[in-house]
């Protein structure tokens, strides 16, 4: 079968067409909730940046995962929200390739980037006393650019297959965004290699990453376990009790999107998986700001060295 011209295919995201003023109210919680999204995790990259007490494998990481929730919501929420306001909800092949390729690596560099953290807690706890020279700054460059290169793999093997279908028919995605798997479908050929690929990619990265996750806690749990104080258990709870609740919703959220029953309302799968997408990035920030001093206090400095700056630059006025 002939391929059509990648410049003469167009697609139509069908969001939530059939219900306009839903749209609208979708409209403004995505806006809002992407505001929320910008806002925490750029606060907290900036104070990680200034502050030389957050200048730790940990906050490394932490800076990681920020850049790749806004990098990630950036890939669909503006271009969604344009569609909800305009009554073209059409999109290139380009730019829907685009979007669905840059998701799909940033997806994909969460899950092992999960695991990297996992790791350095345990590091943290189980060998507090060789942590600094293990956790060195080449080591953690090395393990965060280890993750964004697998992701980045991972979401070219799948662009690439997918690239090589031909469309032939009604363009309709069924979605808000260009999600591959509902790219895919619209083949007017076998797509079986696709579907396996994605599913390979799927387990390799969830449940690979969550295995590891679960082995770093097991040995943090037998460590803590043989803590004599009750004060010193609690402490090494804290510092990883950040990365217990992300993972939580991280995980959590997958697993009820996958595992509930099918509703008969397509909008409502869909509303679910668009929530999947936005909830977490806007959460990351709120729960590792939540309860930690040191972000606090990096905050504080922050507030009163601006505070200071606009004194003086009144005084010189």
């Amino acid at each position: 079968m002939e391929r059509t011209n990648w410049t003469d295919i167009e697609f139509i995201l069908q969001g939530l067409s059939e219900y306009p003023r839903a749209e609208k109210l979708l409209l403004a919680m995505c806006l809002l909730m992407y505001l929320v999204i910008l806002l925490g995790n750029s606060t907290l990259i900036i104070l990680t940046l200034l502050d030389s007490h957050l200048h730790t494998p940990m906050y490394f990481f932490h800076c990681n995962l920020s850049f790749l929730d806004i990098w990630y919501t950036s890939s669909f929420i503006p271009s969604m929200l344009i569609h909800f306001l305009s009554e073209k909800n059409n999109i290139s092949f380009t730019r829907c390739v685009v979007q669905m390729s840059v998701s799909y690596t940033m997806g994909s560099t969460e899950c092992v980037l999960l695991a990297v953290m996992a790791y350095d807690r345990s590091i943290a706890i189980c060998n507090p006393l060789r942590y600094p020279i293990i956790m060195n700054k080449a080591f953690c460059i090395q393990m965060a650019a280890v993750s964004w290169g697998l992701g980045f793999l991972n979401s070219l093997t799948e662009t690439i297959l997918a690239v090589q279908l031909p469309f032939c028919g009604k363009n309709l995605i069924n979605h808000f965004v260009c999600e591959i798997l509902a790219f895919v479908k619209l083949a007017c050929t076998d797509i079986s290699l696709n579907e396996i690929t994605i599913m390979v990619g799927n387990v390799i990265f969830l449940f690979v990453p969550l295995l590891l996750i679960c082995i770093s806690y097991i040995f943090i749990l037998s460590t803590v376990l043989r803590i004599n104080s009750a004060e010193g258990r609690q402490k090494a709870f804290s510092t990883c009790s950040a990365h217990i609740m992300v993972v939580t919703v991280f995980y959590g959220t997958i697993l009820f999107m996958y595992m509930k029953p099918k509703s008969k309302d397509a909008a409502f799968d869909k509303l679910i998986a668009l929530f999947y997408g936005v909830l977490t990035p806007m959460l990351n920030p709120i729960i590792y700001s939540l309860r930690n001093t040191e972000v606090h206090g990096a905050m504080r400095k922050l507030t009163a060295r601006l505070v200071l700056e606009e004194r003086m630059r009144n005084l010189h006025l």
